[in-house]
């Protein structure tokens, strides 16, 4: 896989984790704060541990207050 492929693959993964996590949430918005994270880590140089920050970073973004407007 090239690292385009992989990255794709990988936000994919996380968006499906935090879906499934938190089913209540509009999956768009899911998508979208998965997107963002990865947005903000796309250039780390140790990417080993990309997908369990992206995940983090989008799990804050959807407990924001910007993104719970959003959900409502």
């Amino acid at each position: 896989m090239t690292e385009p492929e992989e990255d794709a693959h990988v936000i994919r993964l996380v968006a499906e984790r935090l879906t499934k996590a938190h089913p209540r949430l509009d999956a768009e918005l899911v998508w979208g704060s998965v997107q963002t994270a990865y947005d903000e880590l796309r250039y780390a140089r140790v990417r080993t541990y990309l997908p369990v920050l992206m995940e983090r970073r989008a799990k804050d973004l959807l407990s924001s207050d910007e993104y719970r407007k959003r959900d409502v």
